[in-house]
């Protein structure tokens, strides 16, 4: 059995599931305050879709990953081990940036002058995602 698509496949597939639950939670969220606020509801459904980022990070990592392991430069377990911790991290970082999305948009329906502030926390939580990118960019 080929083992070298393995990793790539997990990472891609693991940051994907995450994107999608976090996009449902804030998604939801941005629906609800939709149903209550007469207008900017461009905003909500923007900062509903922050969580997909996680996905394209799984994406490119999933072809950096296979390049490296067909080149030789990466062993088909390295890849199997970055693929599942690199994806776990994409993974949580997804979901709870969606829940702090979510908590985003319920705050500045009620008061809008806190919306660019709640990218703050929003783009904290996306740098764990980008570090764990970066490192194992640098692991391959």
């Amino acid at each position: 059995m080929d083992y070298n698509m393995v990793g790539p496949a997990i990472v891609l597939g693991v940051s994907s599931v995450g994107s999608s639950i976090g996009c449902y939670i804030a998604g939801a969220a941005s629906h609800a305050v939709m149903s209550r606020v007469e207008e900017g509801h461009g905003k909500f459904i923007g900062m509903s879709a922050a969580p997909a980022s996680q996905s394209i990070y799984g994406f490119i990592l999933m072809l950096l990953m296979s390049k490296a392991i067909q080149a030789g430069t990466l062993s088909p377990i390295g890849g199997i081990a970055i693929g599942v911790f690199s994806g776990a991290a994409f993974f949580a970082s997804s979901v709870f940036q969606g829940r702090v999305c979510a908590t985003g948009i319920q705050a500045s329906a009620k008061q809008p002058a806190v919306y660019g502030k709640c990218f703050a926390a929003i783009g904290i939580i996306e740098s764990f995602a980008l570090f764990a990118f970066v490192f194992s960019l640098l692991l391959m």
